[in-house]
């Protein structure tokens, strides 16, 4: 017979207690989300949503899936949790509203080495915040102890969202045609996208801290690192409402560089103008700190535009007039090569 103690769940590293104590917590954030299509209570096997839609003739579902990626040090480094998991569920609005989609449902999954019930709250806070705001309910979700996998402190987390859109009311970028317009909507700073740049120019070239008050950013580095990524959804939805939208792009990962091309149909061809947006300090610091390329920041980061939508030329003034937000001109579709954007 052997006189250790019998070996637990817990002293291999998971803790079944804090998982239930943080799971309450989240039941709670939940239910503030909750909307009319919810049916049931979080905490099954599955999450329930009706599938009828009232005023929507041909319902399509659209769905999407992303992660914040290494915005998540920025996080780590400042100890505020309570943002990063909103900018996941703006930017899984964003991927489903280009398409014309209204956000039904969001679940997330939360991974971490070693469970902190506060850390994984003020997390998921964030997260049923932006679902309150986009008027999505969180319908559920997954939080996993892995410990030896990741390291202590930190964790990772990603979202799934749902939402619906009328057959007629789709929008594919087929429609798109030489002459037509684009407008960018412009964003609050790196949004998601460009921390593994962002990070070795200012922690590691710069030599700052996120505690570092840099004037051309009139904030700390860390501060600038969390600003929100914007829900473009809410401002569009009226243009989208009286169909002046031919296309719609967010501007993620790959920039608009890779973005663009991706609702252009054939013989199209994307014409931007550098100088027709104004471009935020955080980019041009970026810059000149590297020295990082034009080109190459146009495919790291979004330089300070956060959506584009491309009209036609005569709805511009009806867009402005429905969107009621500030907005710039900054290129146009000409005849071309499909997939090609061309910056000048």
């Amino acid at each position: 017979m052997s006189d250790r103690p019998p070996l637990t769940y817990r002293n291999s590293g998971v803790d079944i207690d804090a998982a239930a104590r943080a799971t309450s917590r989240i039941k709670a954030l939940s239910a503030q989300t909750r909307t009319d299509g919810v049916l049931g209570e979080i905490g099954g096997f599955g999450g329930l949503f009706d599938g009828a839609f009232p005023g929507v003739a041909e319902p399509v579902l659209v769905s999407s899936t992303d992660g914040v990626g290494t915005k998540l040090r920025a996080a780590f480094l400042t100890g505020r949790h309570d943002t990063v998991g909103g900018d996941l569920v703006r930017h899984c609005v964003n991927d489903i509203g280009v398409q014309g989609a209204r956000p039904l449902f969001f679940m997330d999954y939360v991974a971490t080495g070693k469970l902190d019930p506060d850390v994984v709250a003020s997390l998921v806070e964030g997260v049923a915040r932006a679902c309150r705001e986009a008027g999505c309910a969180l319908l559920g979700g997954e939080t996993a102890e892995m410990p030896g996998f990741y390291r202590d402190g930190e964790y990772d987390i990603a979202g799934f969202i749902v939402g619906v859109v009328d057959r007629s009311r789709l929008i594919t970028g087929r429609g798109i045609r030489p002459g037509d317009l684009l407008v960018g909507l412009p964003a609050a700073g790196l949004h998601t996208n460009g921390y593994s740049l962002a990070r070795r120019l200012f922690l590691e070239m710069a030599g700052w801290t996120v505690d570092t008050h840099v004037p051309e950013l009139g904030t700390t580095v860390g501060e600038e690192l969390l600003k929100p990524h914007v829900n473009y959804e809410p401002l569009l939805r009226p243009a989208l409402e009286r169909n002046l939208v031919a296309g719609l792009a967010h501007i993620t990962g790959g920039g608009i560089t890779d973005n663009v091309p991706r609702i252009l149909p054939e013989r199209c061809r994307a014409e931007v103008r550098m100088g027709s947006w104004p471009v935020p300090p955080v980019f041009e610091l970026m810059a000149r700190l590297g020295p990082v390329a034009a080109d190459e920041m146009l495919r790291a980061t979004n330089m300070g535009i956060g959506m584009i939508a491309v009209l036609r030329p005569d709805a511009l003034d009806a867009f402005a007039s429905a969107v009621r937000s500030e907005h710039f001109v900054v290129g146009r579709i000409v005849e071309g090569d499909p997939g090609v954007v061309y910056v000048r």
